[in-house]
């Protein structure tokens, strides 16, 4: 893959679509290509073999997927199933029956059984239940790498699949009911900061009540960290296996609430609210693979909270 070849980013908009073309931008890539909504529905078989017939991509990172928190997989776990499985699907058929020469997947870290050794290594895959709060999603995310494994097997379609940590960063998705936790931490404690109370006849900062209890762990990657390693992969990876993407440190969520707080400036207080889930207990992945590849994370944890942070109330 060279600057000059015709690379298709499925999910352009998206928080990580977004990030791989910024990279492939820096990089010098000119001839990237994205599928406009208005036009094409991925879930759709005909939309998809439209576009590939019209623009003939030579690579393609399929970052295109529907995604959200504990609360929105919870409550619509069809839409997560049908949307996902639909969605890769066509766009995996479609890149093997037209020709490209090369696709990379993104799956998620969610793939893994909720009580897994840690940290996690990529042949844990189907070694246990899944969490149950989000098992439709990750099914969906199961069955791409599968697919781009068969098709490997079968076609001798060079597709390859990467599984990244939680991850944040511009473009993230701030809606308290069906984003992902430091986003939603994020939005909480900024709407919570200096709210005006009429009564008291001055601003003050209220408790913010939060799910769980605050003691599973999780890692979080920076988005544009994440890029990188896509196209690290892109260009030095041509395995069977699905490669973990992430920090290899991980950080409990109360401990998280109280780093976006300070950055945020929120001085009110905290509300564990332990009738809600708290998803898996811990997910740390084993990232040496990936990091074999020359790859490393560069964006330390607070530094991306405090530019997410910056985007987002510059984009408010």
């Amino acid at each position: 893959m060279d600057s000059s070849s015709r690379v298709y980013v499925a999910g352009n908009t998206g928080m990580v679509g977004s990030a791989i073309v910024r990279m492939l931008h820096r990089k010098g890539y000119t001839d990237i290509l994205s599928t406009p909504s208005s036009h094409f529905d991925l879930r759709r078989q005909d939309d998809v073999e439209r576009f590939f017939t019209n623009n003939e991509p030579e690579y393609v990172y399929l970052a295109a997927a529907k995604v959200g928190g504990i609360l929105a997989n919870r409550d619509f776990p069809a839409h997560f199933i049908y949307d996902n499985l639909m969605i890769q699907s066509n766009i995996i058929n479609a890149a093997r029956k037209f020709g490209v020469k090369k696709l990379l997947f993104l799956g998620s870290s969610c793939i893994y059984p909720k009580e897994c050794p840690q940290p996690i290594k990529e042949e844990y895959l189907l070694t246990g239940p899944l969490e149950p709060t989000n098992d439709a999603y990750s099914i969906a995310k199961i069955a791409g790498i599968k697919m781009c494994q068969a098709y490997r097997k079968q076609y001798g379609f060079n597709a390859i699949s990467l599984m990244p940590t939680n991850l944040y960063g511009p473009n993230d998705n701030f809606d308290t009911e069906s984003s992902h936790v430091l986003p939603a931490l994020i939005r909480k404690f900024d709407d919570g900061k200096g709210v005006i109370d009429h009564d008291l006849g001055g601003p003050f900062n209220p408790s913010i009540r939060l799910w769980g209890d605050g003691t599973p762990k999780r890692e979080f990657l920076h988005v544009d960290d994440l890029a990188d390693a896509c196209f690290a992969a892109m260009v030095n990876y041509d395995g069977d296996q699905s490669l973990n993407v992430g920090t290899g440190e991980d950080i409990a969520i109360g401990d998280l609430a109280s780093m976006i707080s300070d950055v945020v400036g929120f001085n009110g207080g905290i509300i564990w609210d332990t009738d809600k889930p708290n998803g898996t207990p811990r997910k740390l992945l084993d990232v040496s693979k990936i990091k074999a590849l020359g790859w490393e994370p560069k964006i330390g944890l607070k530094e991306g909270i405090e530019s997410t942070y910056k985007w987002y109330k510059e984009c408010l």
